[in-house]
Order: structure tokens, then C-alpha cells, then sequence
């Protein structure tokens, strides 16, 4: 890439014709003219990777430029992080005072959207991470599980699985992003209902080394000898249960919230919707042929 007062240049892959990109500069910034982006989705930094990171850097350099913004928020620093976090570290722990850097606008929804992009291509966020991060995204910018889907490029259940790891206790949170137990394993224990068995049994996986495999096998025993201390109790109440689940399953594949309420006679299931737009994403979820017939 070369410098030019109309943009940043680029080189084609057959290293013939150049073209300016628009709005984007190359420069060479003061790593201390730089702060980590706010919305990074990443939260731990392995240390001997950035020391690897690190001795790469100080032999052969920084083999890609770090993106950045200028600041916004009024600090000393005059550009903030879009992506390349993890580079503009290494070069600081190699002692070197200057970093390349392509210096481009960022709109603030694209800001989380971009670093979290950067992270999953590369494998580097912990499930937990990745799940808050989904969440940001949705609660500041008011999207959907679908919309969100089409931003990323993760399907809309993936996406779904993912955030169900927040509902984990935050002791059972802390070891899935320590990577002490495994997404597949949090999973499992999402199956069952209690927190504190949550814990129990999160608590054998580490101390016996259970696989995934036994771990479904543990929640399958511990509901099955929940099943035969409760056979005795009111039909209504196993009613209950299995209808939560019911609609628990229905709010996860629609997207939406869904109640189903179980009287003497008859009983009745809510969807709800937020328009008509909504509603029409709802119908061609449950089935395309009656949409595209209306």
C-alpha cells in the first residue's frame, strides 16, 4: 500500500493496476497515540501467545497494519482500535515505539460488529465472549437474532445456542471462558434446571475429566432419579414443565416469545410479533409454502 492525499492505495493480486480506496490512509502511528477499542468483544489476552506474537514482530515486523478511527471520545489519545489488537500489543511488548496502521472513518455500529468479525475468523474469542458480544450488538442496536445473522454470517441458531451460555452461573461462566470446560460441555448443563446442580456437576466435570459424552449422560441420570422422586405429584405440575419447554423450544427457533397456557378444556399458544414484517418472517419460518401462497 502506498500513501495518497485521496485515500489509501492498493495494489491487485496480479501486481498491476493500483486503485485508491476511499476515506482510508496509511500512516505510521506512535503506539501511544492509540487506545484499545471500547467495544472490543475480547476479553483475555493469552500471555504467551503475545509473547510469541511478540518475538515475530521484533524479527520480522508488523506483517499487517493494525486498523484504527480517529477518537471520539475527547481523550488524549488521537485514534482508537478497530481491529489489530493484538498486534498493537505485541509491538508494545517488543519496545518498539510506532505501529502501521490504516486510519479509516468507523461508524459506532460497525465498530463492535467489525472487531468481533476480526476475532471469529481468526478463533481467537472464548464462547462466552462471543455470546456477550452477541448481546451488545442486539441490546445497542435494537437487533434481532435474525438481523444479527445476516450481519455476521452465523446462522440464526448458532447465533441462539450462543447466548443461551449467558443463562449459566457466573461460577460456570467463569470456567467456560477460562477454557476449563468446553462450550459442548456448558451445553449440557444448560439441560439442566437447577443452577446449583449447574455447579455440582460442573464441579465433577473438571475433578473427574468428564467428556461431553458423560457429561449428557450425568444430566440424563440426575433428570431420570428427578423423574421417579416426582411420579407421585400432581399430572399438572409435569404438565407444566414439558409445556415451558414447549415454548421455550418454539421462542428459540421463531425468535420471538412464546407462552402456551394449558386449561381444563382447551389450551392456547401465543406468538408474539413486533409488525407485519415480523409476523411474515414468523409464517415462512413455520412454513415457506404457506408465505409465498399469500
Amino acid at each position: 500500500m502506498l500513501t495518497d492525499d485521496a485515500g489509501t492505495t492498493e495494489v491487485n493480486d496480479n501486481g498491476g493496476d493500483l486503485r485508491v480506496v476511499p476515506g482510508a490512509a496509511f500512516a505510521e502511528l506512535a503506539v501511544t497515540d492509540i487506545h484499545p477499542n471500547r467495544k472490543q468483544p475480547r476479553q483475555v489476552f493469552d500471555e504467551d501467545e503475545l509473547a510469541e506474537l511478540a518475538f515475530s514482530v521484533k524479527e520480522l515486523g508488523v506483517l499487517q497494519p493494525i486498523v484504527v478511527r480517529p477518537s471520539r471520545d475527547g481523550g488524549p489519545e488521537a485514534y482508537e482500535l478497530v481491529m489489530g489488537e493484538r498486534r498493537w500489543r505485541a509491538v508494545q511488548a517488543a519496545g518498539m515505539s510506532t505501529i502501521p496502521a490504516i486510519v479509516r472513518e468507523t461508524a459506532d455500529d460497525e465498530l463492535l460488529r467489525d472487531a468481533l468479525l476480526e476475532n471469529l475468523h481468526r478463533a481467537q474469542l472464548n464462547p462466552l465472549e462471543e455470546a456477550a458480544a452477541y448481546q451488545q450488538l442486539m441490546e445497542e442496536f435494537g437487533a434481532t437474532q435474525e438481523q444479527l445473522s445476516e450481519r455476521i454470517g452465523r446462522s440464526r441458531p448458532q447465533i441462539s445456542n450462543t447466548l443461551r451460555l449467558l443463562r449459566l452461573p457466573a461460577l460456570v461462566q467463569r470456567r467456560v471462558a477460562a477454557g476449563v470446560l468446553s462450550s459442548g460441555h456448558a451445553r449440557a448443563l444448560l439441560a439442566l434446571p437447577d443452577p446449583a446442580e449447574m455447579e455440582r456437576l460442573a464441579q465433577r466435570i473438571v475433578a473427574e475429566g468428564l467428556s461431553v459424552r458423560a457429561t449428557e449422560e450425568a444430566v440424563a441420570l440426575s433428570d431420570g432419579l428427578k423423574r421417579q422422586s416426582t411420579r407421585r405429584k400432581a399430572p399438572s405440575t409435569r404438565h407444566d414443565d414439558r409445556l415451558g419447554y414447549i415454548a421455550d423450544a418454539f421462542s428459540d427457533k421463531l425468535d420471538t416469545s412464546v407462552k402456551i397456557q394449558l386449561g381444563a378444556r382447551k389450551g392456547k399458544m401465543t406468538i408474539e410479533f413486533a409488525s407485519v414484517e415480523d409476523l411474515n418472517r414468523i409464517i415462512d419460518v413455520l412454513d415457506p409454502k404457506l408465505d409465498s401462497e399469500s
